[in-house]
């Protein structure tokens, strides 16, 4: 729901851009609110109170503090009931916000459960409060340089500004290595991500931005590293429970609301759970076709499968097929709304699956983080083998080893001034000590890649069609319970989310529980033979395609392991990567 902009002095023509910009995030309404010190943005999608009393930017009753907000707060209803007496105005969880900051002061976000980001001018104290929701569902960007402090959802409205558009160097060897670029960075110079459940806090001329799990006054959540003390049995039934509880929280919606349904584990048990609450769910799938009317079936198997579940629970199923004319087009507007380079074929059939949704409901309920909290991935699988052979293997470098490109290829297609080999894992941080090494592994999963990689595509591509994606399989009651259970219950070298699949087993068909984990993928490779996507392809692999990464990469060997991927090698991920990289680097005009 909607974007917000804003930055520390008055200038209603400087933020009109950047509502201009990110209006795809908000199209049911802008506004600006400016004052001396501040200038706050809002583009509206409203989903719950639809009454325009609820427009943002909004002030308190008393005046004294003014909202943007980019979000829901699923537990708002119960937040009125915990605030007390107050006249409210309207019937949004955004003017609970307002309530809740004049009761609890910063403290508020420790009482939200939802999906957020959003920014609170002290008219009093003379400063901005941002936050940003436990698990980043919600992107927030910010840059502060020679007194000047911006933010936004999304980098582009923050370009807006006189910036100089420079490659972080760093950020781009570790996308080389991870496909994306870790937070606290972004791929360009001088922008932040706030890293989830963290807030901020700008006043006159600096701001502190506080880690929130490190001990201080300001520390507002942080994942529960408590053991159950339920058998196995009864955290089954638990954890059933919980996840039944969060799907219905997360229905409210006054806008049509639907869900995105893969086939696999995680979004059929979405689905059962919203079946129990509603008769009529409309549910929505993609699949891939490579020329007209000729389906791709290795990578139509999930998509087949849906077809099945949705009859199973019998769902109002809506179909698109992803014609691969469409795919260069599709490519070119993912990147342009991801903001900096994800290097994932999926972000094309996700953007065309909103699109698509985007016709029907205003609200889509997915299936992500299930992976991450239960254990849903080979790479587990091989941790696990590791843990009972006990080998001396540390978490960071399984997180190397099982996600990182390797170096011996990038050093041959990146320049050696701009390459450092020796920058490796020094942003992942581990767990407690004394957890087990894959329950780790899992937990850099969520703290990166989940967040920096998945939960963006999701938010990015789905509001770019004005959609809001919501997740309920992570709520933090999940994400406790999950942290509390055993890892034997959830992954060993033979299966996969044990636990959640057992939770589960009487809500799913029988072939749901037995297939095969494929995940959601594209037919990149297939993309990049094709004749049409090709031509495209070379002329963006030319050193004079954009002057500013014209030395960044040896072209000669990069255009050699085209000529062997096109003759039937596989080197799909770092072409993937420099294709990408170089259409954002030219979309977004940046310098070295």
């Amino acid at each position: 729901m909607c974007a917000i902009n804003g930055f520390n002095w008055r200038d209603e023509v400087l933020c009109r851009r950047m509502n201009a910009v990110t209006a795809h995030r908000g199209p049911d309404g802008t506004a600006i609110y400016a004052s001396d010190g501040v200038t706050l943005g809002h583009n509206r999608l409203a989903i719950i109170d639809l009454d325009s009393r609820s427009s943002q930017p909004m002030k308190s009753s008393d005046g004294n503090l003014v909202i943007t907000y980019n979000g829901e707060l699923y537990n708002y209803l119960n937040l009125k009931k915990e605030l007390g007496n107050y006249q409210y105005r309207t019937e949004s969880d955004t003017e609970v916000i307002l309530v809740a900051y004049q009761k609890w002061g910063r403290d508020c976000v420790k009482k939200f459960d939802g999906i957020f980001a959003f920014a609170i001018w002290d008219m009093n104290r003379k400063e901005i409060f941002l936050a940003r929701d436990q698990m980043g569902v919600k992107p927030l960007y910010y840059y502060y340089q020679n007194g000047k402090f911006i933010f936004s959802s999304e980098i582009k409205a923050i370009l807006k500004h006189d910036i100089t558009r420079r490659l972080n160097l760093g950020a781009f060897n570790h996308y080389m290595r991870l496909l994306y670029a870790p937070a606290p960075d972004t791929m360009f110079e001088g922008i932040k991500k706030l890293l989830p459940g963290h807030y901020l806090v700008f006043t006159k001329d600096k701001y502190t931005d506080t880690r929130l799990s490190d001990g201080q006054a300001s520390v507002y959540w942080e994942a529960s590293s408590e053991k159950t003390k339920l058998n196995y049995a009864e955290a089954k039934v638990e954890l059933r429970e919980r996840v039944l509880a969060s799907v219905r929280q997360q229905l409210v919606s006054d806008r049509p609301l639907g869900v995105y349904l893969s086939g696999g584990i995680d979004s059929s048990i979405i689905t059962a759970s919203v079946k129990k609450v509603r008769n009529s769910i409309d549910t929505f799938s993609v699949g891939f076709a490579l020329s007209e009317g000729e389906q791709e079936s290795k990578f139509n198997a999930d998509f087949d499968l849906a077809r099945e579940t949705a009859k199973y629970f019998g769902t109002t199923h809506h179909e698109i097929m992803l014609e691969a004319s469409n795919v260069w087009d599709l490519l070119i507007e993912s990147i342009w709304h991801l903001d900096e380079p994800v290097s994932n074929a999926t972000a094309v059939p996700m953007l065309a699956l909103s699109r698509f949704a985007g016709g029907d409901v205003r609200v889509v309920l997915s299936g992500d983080g299930g992976d991450e909290l239960f254990g849903g991935y080979p790479r587990y699988q091989r941790s696990r083998i590791l843990d009972y052979l006990h080998l001396p293997v540390s978490v960071n470098k399984r997180f190397e080893r099982f996600m990182f490109q390797k170096d011996d290829v990038l050093s041959k297609i990146i320049s050696s001034r701009y390459w450092n080999s020796g920058l490796m894992s020094n942003k992942l941080q581990q767990g407690p000590s004394g957890v087990n090494k894959t329950e780790q592994l899992m937990r850099l999963d969520r703290q990166s890649w989940l967040v920096d990689e998945a939960l963006l595509r999701a938010d990015k591509l789905a509001m770019a069609n004005a959609v809001e994606a919501r997740v309920p399989l992570l709520s933090t009651e999940l994400i406790n319970l999950a942290n509390s259970l055993p890892i034997s219950w959830k992954v060993s070298p033979f299966n996969t989310k044990i636990i959640l699949k057992e939770a589960f087993v009487n809500d799913l068909p029988t072939n749901v529980l037995g297939a095969p984990k494929r995940g959601f993928f594209s037919p990149g490779a297939k993309w990049l033979r094709r004749p049409d996507i090709l031509t495209h392809v070379r002329d963006v692999l030319k050193s004079d395609y954009h002057a500013g990464s014209t030395d960044l990469f040896d072209w000669s060997a990069v255009n050699n392991m085209l000529e062997r991927h096109v003759a039937g090698e596989y080197h799909y991920n770092p072409l993937w990567a420099i294709i990408t990289f170089q259409i954002w680097a030219k979309r977004f005009d940046i310098k070295i």
